[in-house]
């Protein structure tokens, strides 16, 4: 009977510290290539583009959760939002920071109520939002909530006509500090009169609890 193959000699105790400073190197390395990336953008970063910045084997998710957690106790965070990242100031700062900041148009009470519509309701066309808030919805509506990139148009229902749908978008996320859809406030947050005239007209209402942090003044 032969003996058992022998061993492969036990890796040097140097040689493994090497590989792992090279291994912490390199992780590291992802992490400013990631921090560098996500804090040059404007706007949130999607996942997929964040891919195409690090090489195909890299933990991705454990990378983001890592960043994460060094800037949760600092002055800027790093959120979620949707399916893209992005660096913000911690909420706990915004009023000691509210003067110093200019903001050049806010959104009026119309343009708030249709985009608090298309929030709770999306996909949604046109006429059904129209039907939940009672009035027409004017095209300068539309437009502004297209200029601030909070809204975007979706698939076309498969009804006669076609009607195209709208949804809200990333940067909505962003704006109003939510991490994803369902941080959405539930019909059961808003003012209790709201909330018994049903779901649909509290859906319309929902503005009341869709506040803009940058105020209602009209546009």
């Amino acid at each position: 009977m032969s003996p058992p193959p022998a061993l492969p000699p036990k890796m040097p105790k140097a040689e493994q510290t090497h590989l792992h400073e090279d291994a912490t190197f390199l992780r590291n390395e992802k992490l400013r290539c990631l921090e560098a990336y996500i804090f040059a953008s404007t706007e949130p970063v999607p996942i997929s583009r964040l891919r195409e910045v690090l090489p195909s084997d890299s933990d991705l998710d454990s990378l983001l959760e890592e960043l994460r957690d060094f800037y949760c106790n600092r002055g800027i965070q790093l959120v979620k939002r949707g399916d893209a990242w992005a660096f913000r100031t911690d909420p706990a700062l915004a009023e000691s920071l509210t003067a110093y900041r200019k903001q050049k148009r806010r959104l009026s009470r119309q343009a708030l109520e249709t985009l608090a519509i298309i929030a709770y309701k999306q996909p949604i066309t046109r006429p059904e939002i129209e039907v939940l808030r009672g009035v027409s919805v004017s095209r300068g509506v539309f437009s502004t909530l297209l200029e601030h990139k909070w809204i975007a148009p979706s698939a076309r229902r498969k009804i006669p006509g076609r009607p195209l749908t709208w949804k809200t978008t990333n940067a909505f996320l962003d704006h109003f500090g939510l991490t994803s859809l369902e941080s959405l406030p539930g019909a059961s947050d808003l003012p209790q009169e709201k909330a018994e005239q049903g779901a649909s007209e509290a859906s319309a209402n929902s503005y009341l609890a869709l506040e803009d942090p940058n105020g209602g003044e009209e546009s």
